[in-house]
Formats: structure tokens, C-alpha cells, sequence
């Protein structure tokens, strides 16, 4: 246009770490603001830099060495709960997810831990989140603090008080679930009735001792509309963690070893039930892409890839629920919502149960605040969003909460405890569990 000046970024740097932003990732944001009312941090904190629109900014002066990756922009992207709610409004397709992810990835590798602290990471990110052996200690040494009164005690004395964080973030540790789920990997449970798919289930990692009873519910469900269920043996955590905290050379060596568990021709299906691990897994063949023996491959695999909520919908429920006479809501899971753009189908299933009474909750989309680790690494702002998504769910009238997610049920239910008013917190599908039980 005549008259007018186009004002471009400096070039980005030729030497920058492989797995920085990308620049044509980054020149996608055209600075509109549309993203900031849909980011959780902004709108609890009001910085300019704490938006996605603010961080690309800094990403962008990183990018073309304007900017030095120190502890200002560490600590801007560190606060980001990479919910992704602002992929969701943006008119730009900015793939904003995946530039956070890789900022984190490049900032990993150039930050300076004391070596204790590098010794700590390395072990929860290589080791315990991998081995059944360290998980199943963890399991039970939970279910020891449980069961012996000594969490009870501990609640009701006031002695957390003197633990600082560590105290503060107690009421968030889940409840350990005996059996644990670790005895049911390898195992193949039949359909019932005439089968309709095989398919094959990711049993998580932590999950299979804070969320046994869940796994084994998608196990039910997917059995009684018709599906014979494997659980491969081989299996591994799905890497999302990693990914979130810049960790991608292990993440990528863990989607290697669940691409071989899971790709097979006699599977129909690849089934999770925690959308922060389902979006990792569909995303398989962007951390791969380079990989010329698993490039293909992952991008067979992440099309077999299903939430159960998104499944069932594909092949419909088949009848024999009985009545459940609740009132319930629907607190979406960000990595669900936003970054596998489900959204009706949970909605669906959650309404054909018979006698439910379904209220939807305002800001439904809007982060609880659990995030991964989020909400023990950055606890205020995660407890104060969850305080207001509470209010919501206080105002429905709701008597059960349900989401598709391991971590926000995890969250949720300490917030029923909290700031509730005795909700019971449940997955979709146990909810459905229930009501086949019942029928």
C-alpha cells in the first residue's frame, strides 16, 4: 500500500538449538489480543508478558538475539500452564503448544542446575516415571500414609504448617488404589456380546495406582458396547511430562517404545483416558518426524490414536445403562478441549445416561489449574484458579463433577474438599461404568 512501511523482525539466529521455536511458527501471531482473556495466567496475574501474546514476543526477541534467555523470559514461560486455551480463539492458527514446548526444550538445555537439583530432575524424568518398580513403591508408600491415620493426623494437627510448600500442597496428593493396575498390563479382556473392534489401552504411568479403578471402567465400558481390550505388555509412560518440562530426546524415546507396543494391524483403536496423555499421543508424529525409521510409523500409529470419550462417540453407546438420578457438570480438560478440539462428545455420552440431570458450567474451558506439575510447582496461582473454578461448579448445583482427565479429577477433587460442597468428582467414563453396572 502506498505511503506505508512494513516493519519486519530481524532475522532469526542461524545458530540457534535444534529444538528452538521455529520461525515460521512464530511470525504466525499478527499481536492481536485476542488470546489474552482465553490464558489463565493473564487473566489472574494482568502482565503483558505472563499472555501467550507476550511470550511469543519474548520467544521472538530470543529468536533474533535481541533478548537474552535468562531469568526474566525463564520465568515468564515457566508460569505458563500450556493449557492451550489460546489456540482455541486465535484467528491466526498460531501452533502455540508446540512453540511452548520447544522454548522449553531450548531453555532446558542451557539451564544451570546445582547438581543436586540436576540429579533430582534426572531421576523423576528418566527413572520414576518409567520404571513399574518405582511407581509401585511410590504406590505404596502413599497407601502407608494413607491407611495408617497418618495423613488424618498430620491434616488435623497443624503440623503441615511447618513443612512450607511441601505443606501446603499435601491436600493435593491423590489417594493410592488397592489393587493397583500395574497386574492388568499384558492381560486381553474380551467383548461382551457380539464384538464390534479391537483395541488397545494405554494404562498411564501414576495411574496405575491413583486412578486403578478408572482404567479398570474403560476396561467395562469398552467391553460391554463390543470391544476386546488389550493392554500391551510393552507399554511405557506416554512422555507428555517430558515434553511440558523440555524434556524431548526422552519423550521421544518413549513414544519410539509405545509405537511399537501399540502399532499392530489387529488393533483398531489405541484408547486413553487421560487427555493430557491422549494430545501427546496424537502429536507422536511431530517428535518423530525426523526419525527416519519411526517417521511413518508414528504417523500410523497417532491415527489410530482415540480419548474413550471421543470413541465411544465414534461408535455409539450400546443399551443397558440403568437410571442414575444426578445432577451433574462438565469441567473440561484443556488438553481435550483445546488441543484435541473435543468438546461434545464427553457432553454426549454424559446425557444418554438415563435420569441424569446434566447443568453446564460456565468457563467450563478455563484451566483448574492442574496442568501436570503445575500445580505443585506454581501452587497459588494454581489454587487460586481453582477457588474460582469451584465458585462455578458451587453455583450449578451440581452433586457430581465430571471431566476426562486423570490430573484435573486429582485437582477437582481436592477442590470439592476445599472450596466445594461435597461434589463427588468422577471420569466420564466411570460415570458410565455406573450406570451399566446399575442396568
Amino acid at each position: 500500500m502506498a505511503g506505508s512501511e512494513v516493519t519486519a523482525f530481524p532475522p532469526v539466529l542461524a545458530n540457534r538449538h535444534p529444538e528452538a521455536p521455529l520461525g515460521i511458527d512464530l511470525d504466525k501471531c499478527i499481536h492481536c489480543g485476542m488470546c489474552l482473556n482465553a490464558c489463565p495466567t493473564y487473566r489472574e496475574l494482568g502482565v503483558e508478558m505472563d499472555s501467550p501474546r507476550g511470550r511469543i514476543y519474548q520467544m521472538v526477541q530470543v529468536a533474533t538475539g535481541q533478548m537474552e534467555p535468562g531469568p526474566s523470559y525463564r520465568e515468564h514461560l515457566d508460569l505458563c500452564l500450556a493449557c492451550r486455551g489460546c489456540e482455541s480463539v486465535c484467528p491466526s492458527g498460531v501452533p502455540y503448544g508446540r512453540m511452548i514446548e520447544a522454548a522449553r526444550a531450548e531453555i532446558e538445555a542451557q539451564r544451570e542446575y546445582s547438581p543436586a537439583a540436576r540429579a533430582l530432575r534426572g531421576f523423576f524424568f528418566e527413572r520414576f516415571f518409567t520404571s513399574r518398580g518405582w511407581l509401585k513403591a511410590a504406590g505404596m508408600l502413599l497407601y502407608f500414609y494413607e491407611a495408617t491415620g497418618i495423613r488424618a493426623i498430620a491434616q488435623g494437627s497443624g503440623v503441615l504448617k511447618l513443612f512450607g510448600k511441601l505443606g501446603r500442597i499435601e491436600h493435593l496428593a491423590p489417594s493410592a488404589e488397592l489393587p493397583f493396575f500395574f497386574d492388568q498390563i499384558g492381560k486381553t479382556f474380551p467383548a461382551l456380546g457380539e464384538r464390534r473392534k479391537r483395541v488397545a489401552l494405554l494404562a498411564g504411568c501414576m495411574a496405575n495406582f491413583t486412578s486403578a479403578r478408572l482404567n479398570e471402567a474403560t476396561i467395562r465400558v469398552l467391553q460391554r458396547n463390543g470391544c476386546d481390550v488389550v493392554v500391551p505388555e510393552s507399554q511405557t509412560c506416554c512422555g507428555a511430562l517430558h515434553v511440558h518440562s523440555g524434556w524431548k530426546e526422552k519423550a521421544r524415546a518413549l513414544a519410539r517404545q509405545n509405537v511399537d507396543a501399540f502399532l499392530d494391524d489387529s488393533i483398531d483403536a489405541v484408547i486413553t483416558n487421560a487427555a493430557g496423555c491422549g494430545s501427546t499421543l496424537k502429536e507422536y508424529h511431530e517428535l518423530l518426524e525426523h526419525d527416519a525409521a519411526y517417521a511413518a510409523k508414528s504417523r500410523a500409529f497417532v491415527a489410530k490414536v482415540r480419548d474413550i470419550t471421543e470413541f465411544l462417540g465414534e461408535i455409539g453407546l450400546r443399551p443397558g445403562m440403568g437410571e442414575l438420578a444426578v445432577t451433574i457438570t462438565y469441567q473440561d480438560s484443556c488438553h481435550l478441549a483445546h488441543g484435541q478440539k473435543i468438546r461434545q462428545a464427553p457432553r454426549d455420552l454424559l446425557k444418554s445416561i438415563p435420569g441424569v440431570t446434566y447443568r453446564e458450567l460456565p468457563l467450563a474451558d478455563l484451566c483448574c489449574g492442574s496442568a501436570g506439575i503445575y500445580n505443585i510447582v506454581h501452587d497459588e496461582i494454581a489454587d487460586s484458579l481453582l477457588r474460582k473454578k469451584m465458585d462455578l461448579v458451587n453455583a450449578t448445583g451440581a452433586t457430581t463433577v465430571t471431566t476426562a482427565n486423570v490430573g484435573c479429577a486429582i485437582q477437582l477433587k481436592a477442590g470439592a474438599e476445599r472450596y466445594g460442597q461435597g461434589q463427588r468428582v468422577l471420569h466420564v467414563v466411570e460415570l458410565l461404568d455406573e450406570a451399566y453396572r446399575r442396568g
